[in-house]
């Protein structure tokens, strides 16, 4: 299906809003991959991506009525299936943030040097690089994820997660210099590999 058809997405949430199986099933048929992407971001492996999607595709066809036709259906929809992957890790307590000198992180800036680009990046896949941040801790993964693919700031991370702006600033700089570090030891491994 064409999301950007406005009248095949009017007619595809007509469908959804009023139950319809054949409507439901080519809404999450289409938008599936894409879901499946943004939960492996936030589950520790597939299996748990998978379940992150059905049940936020369960949220999703429950809250279909409150869609209001303003911004695009994927959006709404990728907004739900991220709401559901954070209170699944909220709930399930997998997140245990780093509270540590959290009052000097507001008058200090992310000094962590920025990766390098060079022809090392193109060696890996996207595959390889959601690997690795699926080897964060779930409260590293949620605060990098929120703020860098999901463009929030660490204002709205805070208000999202129930915790401090120190805290969010201070997992998502601990975040990148432990992606640092695993993208270092596949680079590494690559180069022993290849013999480069």
């Amino acid at each position: 299906m064409d999301l950007k058809n406005k009248e095949q997405v009017k007619k595809l949430i007509k469908g959804c809003k009023r139950g319809d199986r054949k409507s439901q099933r080519v809404l999450y048929e289409t938008l599936y991959p894409k879901m499946l992407g943004v939960c492996m971001r936030y589950s520790s492996d597939s299996s748990q991506a998978k379940d992150l999607v059905q049940d936020g595709f369960i949220k999703v066809f429950q809250k279909i009525k409150t869609f209001n036709y303003k911004g695009s259906l994927e959006g709404w929809v990728r907004r739900l299936i991220v709401n559901n992957s954070i209170d699944y890790i909220r709930k399930s307590k997998q997140i245990q943030y780093n509270y540590e000198e959290e009052s000097n992180l507001f008058n200090m800036k992310d000094k962590t040097p920025e990766i390098q680009e060079d022809n090392k990046l193109i060696r890996l896949k996207a595959e390889t690089i959601v690997k690795l941040i699926q080897e964060l801790s779930p409260a590293y993964r949620t605060v990098f994820n929120l703020y860098v693919i999901e463009d929030m700031s660490h204002r709205e991370i805070s208000e999202q997660l129930g915790i401090s702006e120190g805290t969010s600033k201070s997992n998502l700089s601990k975040a990148k210099v432990k992606l640092r570090e695993l993208y270092n030891e596949q680079l590494e491994q690559y180069d022993r590999e290849n013999k480069v």
